[in-house]
This record gives C-alpha cells, sequence and structure tokens, in this order.
C-alpha cells in the first residue's frame, strides 16, 4: 500500500561538488520520519500536468536517527526537468511535496556475508546510511567493501566522512575508484569499479588455495550501464543471482 502524499520543508541546503547538491527535508507532520538505510522517497514536482511526469525518487543519504529530517543528495542532470527545479526554484524554506520510505534495497538481516557496495554517483547514498546505521547500532558485521566509482577525484562525494569511517569501522574499506584520472599513488584507484571486486574476489580464492567463493552479497547502486555490467560479471565469478541487489538510477 502506497503511503500517503506529505509535505516537507527544506530546512538546509549544501553544495557537495559543483554539480552535486545536499538538501535536508523536515516533514513536520511526523515527530520522527522511521526508514531502513537503503529505502528511498518519491517527490511530486511541480513540472508537469501529468503526475507520472512529475514524480521522481531519490535514496535516502541520510540515517534513522529519530528526528523528522531526512537528507538527499541529488545531482544536476544535464537537460533535467526535475533537478533543473530542484537546482534553481528551491531554497530554505520552500515547501516540496512527498512519500516514502519506500523499496527493499535494504540490508540483511542478520549480516552473515561479506557485504560489496559498488555504487557510482550519487549512488553512494543508501550506502553511506547503511553504514553510519551499522556503527550506530553496533550491528555485527564481515568485511564490507564501499567501492566508489567516480570520473575525477572532485566527484568523491562524502569524501572525507567516508575515509573517517574507515578509521573507525575495523573491515570496513572504503575504495573510490576514478575513471578519468591518473596516478603514480598505489594507494589510489583508477579505472572502473569492476576490476577492484574482481580482484578481490581472485585474491580470496588465491588466499584459501581454493576455487572455493567468498560468502558474500552484493549491492550496486547507480547507472544502469554499471549495473547491468556487474551483474554480468558478478555471476562469471559464479555467484547466482540471489546474491545481487539492485537499485537502479536514470
Amino acid at each position: 500500500m502506497l503511503q500517503p502524499w506529505q509535505t516537507g520543508k527544506v530546512t538546509r541546503i549544501e553544495n557537495e561538488t559543483a554539480q552535486t547538491r545536499r538538501f535536508w527535508i523536515e516533514i513536520p507532520a511526523m515527530t520522527s520520519f522511521d526508514f531502513k538505510p537503503g529505502q528511498f522517497v518519491t517527490l511530486d514536482l511541480p513540472i508537469h500536468e501529468k503526475l507520472n511526469k512529475r514524480i521522481r525518487s531519490y535514496s535516502i543519504a541520510s540515517w534513522p536517527d529519530g528526528t523528522n529530517t531526512i537528507e538527499l543528495v541529488i545531482v544536476l542532470l544535464e537537460g533535467g526537468a526535475g533537478t533543473n527545479y530542484l537546482f534553481n526554484e528551491v531554497k530554505v524554506g520552500s515547501e516540496l511535496i512527498l512519500r516514502g520510505p519506500q523499496g527493499v534495497f535494504t540490508l540483511p538481516e542478520p549480516i552473515e556475508k561479506d557485504l560489496f557496495f559498488i555504487c557510482t554517483g550519487t549512488g553512494i547514498a543508501p550506502f553511506r546510511s547503511m553504514t553510519h546505521h551499522i556503527l550506530n547500532h553496533n550491528i555485527s558485521y564481515r568485511d564490507i567493501y564501499l567501492i566508489f566509482g567516480c570520473r575525477h577525484f572532485s566527484d568523491a562525494l562524502y569524501g572525507p566522512e567516508m575515509k573517517e569511517l574507515a578509521e573507525q569501522m575495523p573491515g570496513f574499506h572504503y575504495i573510490p575508484t576514478f575513471s578519468r584520472e591518473t596516478s603514480t599513488d598505489h594507494l589510489i584507484r583508477t579505472g572502473y569499479v569492476h576490476a577492484v571486486y574482481e580482484e578481490l574476489c581472485h585474491k580470496h580464492q588465491e588466499i584459501s588455495g581454493t576455487n572455493e567463493l567468498r560468502p558474500a552479497s552484493f549491492f550496486l547502486c547507480g547507472w544502469k550501464n554499471m549495473i547491468d555490467e556487474a551483474k554480468q560479471r558478478i555471476q562469471a565469478l559464479g555467484y547466482d543471482r540471489k546474491s545481487i541487489h539492485q537499485e537502479l538510477y536514470g
């Protein structure tokens, strides 16, 4: 059953990168906006007469904290009616019509396998939410690999925050991977995300001395091309389709 539409109020806006903006939205009618990390909300923007041309869905980038405020991180799309409205018309104090939370792109309970969080662009939003939630609630976990595909160094959303989480959480590995950069620093990954998770899976087999797959769940969030290729490659490694969970952007 779909939730009713509600009115949210924008309480804060910050630029995260040149093309990406963070929006904090309060839902005054609720004392607490309860959701599971990984879920999304749908906005009804005044950009068209037909509802199906007005709605836009965004993963919640914040984590459940008992308040009635959530954060969304949104990239400005060239020619995108929805993001152009959000970037050019919406100010602190603006009202937005929304409903949610929605979606089943959520953490397994309990977490019994390694987690591969593979994302591009604002697809990092649900993984930011999940990771903070695991830390805040002292949830038991195995290794977590956040493999974040970016074009340029400046595109690494929440970079300092993710590095801090990696220092706080043993077994949480933050691996930004840059497709349009070159570097002689062996600690900086360049290229695409696919080489990173393939290497990690092969390395596990080398260490174990067997062809046994490491027990893992793969969560994919980002652009369709990345997700389609990742699904093929992960299954080629020997994992079945049930090991792969996805949230599609665009």
